[in-house]
This record gives C-alpha cells, structure tokens and sequence, in this order.
C-alpha cells in the first residue's frame, strides 16, 4: 500500500478586498469621506471676522481720541469753593462740543468757586466755575435757624430769591408797623441733627444785615420765596 505525503501548506497570497483569506467575500474600500461645504456657515464666518475689525477699530479710535480731564468727587454746590480734594482726573472720550477742563488744568479750578451745582462724577466744563468771591463786595452773610413753620414748603436750593420777613407774634403784629422785608440769596442750607431745624445761611446787603442778624437770634425771622423769573 503506497502512502502519500502531502505537500506543505503552501504561502496564502491575500487578496485585495479579503480579510484574513476567509469566503466571507469581497469587502469594498469605502473612499474618503467628501467635506460638505455649508454656505451658511461660510457667511457666519465672514460676519464674524467683518464684526471684530470693526470692534477692534472702535475700540482704536475711543482710546486715540480719550482724554485725561476732571470730575468732582462729590456734588459741589453752588457757591461753594472747589478743594483738591474734590477733584478726581479721569480718561473718557469727550465730545469736542464739551468744553471738558483738563487734568492739566487742575491748579487753575483749586479755591475757585462753583457757578453752577455740580453733580458728583460729572464732567467739569468752563461755565461751571467762577472766581467770584462770596459774599461780594457790598452784601453780607447770615445764618438763620428756622423751623418747618419759618420756610416754604418748597426745598430751598442755593441760588434761590427769597426775602427776609421780621416777626414778632401776634400782639406785636396788630400794634406795630407792618413786618420788614430784606431780599437776600440763599448761600447754602444744611439740616441741624440737634434741633430739627434747617440752617440757611442768606445774603444780605451789608447794611441790614446786623439788624436781620439780631432778629435771627431772637427768632423772629421768616422766609419767604420769591419768583426766580428775572
């Protein structure tokens, strides 16, 4: 009996298209996936990109065109002295139509008083200060202290006209002459904490000012508001 031996297994050449020789059949190669081209996108691309120039050339211009002028701290009223110390410098952009003081400026708006009230944080122009002393030559001032029943109604602001009026009670009133009248200005007012009344320091001529003075002191004072129409 003839045994044949078989020949060794010879080399498995790989097919392009079979794993591992299998009959599993012929797999396809899938090709590179194709990039889709999405023209919205595109254009939200676009206006991006148009959008930050434009914010960056904005952003330029506010910086090349700021400037380093004067704010006031606090409110200043009018009247009343500019310190140092109310001053605060600050760089903005300004409207050239806005006659700013610049931080430069600042020794020039010391012990200058203030023609206008000025709002705290606001922006310092020309026309808010002046170099008018108060009081002025020929006019004095004096400081009342009146209760609710002695003022208007209406909050008393600096600047404000009013007039003067002795008192002296009722008996006093029905003997006597009628009450006298001094026009002043109201210079500045301020709350007493200790009594409850309101401090209003006025403006007066300076020759009746030590009368008015003296009925201040006895009480005998009132005011009365004028119209501010000149």
């Amino acid at each position: 009996m003839t045994t044949t031996t078989p020949a060794p297994d010879a080399p498995r050449v790989e097919r392009p298209g079979r794993t591992g020789g299998g009959a599993a059949g012929l797999d396809q190669i899938a090709p590179p996936p194709k990039m889709r081209r999405r023209p919205a996108m595109i254009a939200l691309s676009v206006a991006l990109i148009c959008v930050g120039g434009l914010t960056s050339a904005w952003a330029w211009q506010s910086t090349s065109t700021a400037q380093e002028v004067l704010t006031v701290r606090e409110t200043v009223l009018r009247g009343e002295v500019i310190e140092e110390d109310n001053l605060v410098t600050v760089r903005i952009g300004v409207d050239p139509a806005i006659q700013a003081v610049k931080a430069a400026e600042m020794a020039t708006l010391v012990g200058q008083r203030a023609a206008l009230d000025i709002a705290a944080h606001s922006v310092i122009t020309g026309d808010q200060v002046t170099e008018a002393v108060v009081p002025p030559k020929g006019f004095s001032v004096v400081g009342l202290s009146l209760t609710s029943a002695m003022l208007p109604t209406k909050q008393l602001a600096v600047g404000d006209k009013v007039r003067v009026v002795t008192t002296g009670g009722e008996a006093a009133a029905a003997a006597g002459p009628p009450p006298a009248a001094y026009g002043a200005t109201v210079v500045q007012t301020s709350p007493d904490e200790i009594t409850g009344n309101t401090l209003v320091n006025v403006q007066v001529a300076t020759d009746v000012a030590p009368g008015v003075a003296r009925r201040a002191a006895a009480g005998e004072v009132a005011l009365v508001l004028d119209s501010q129409e000149q």
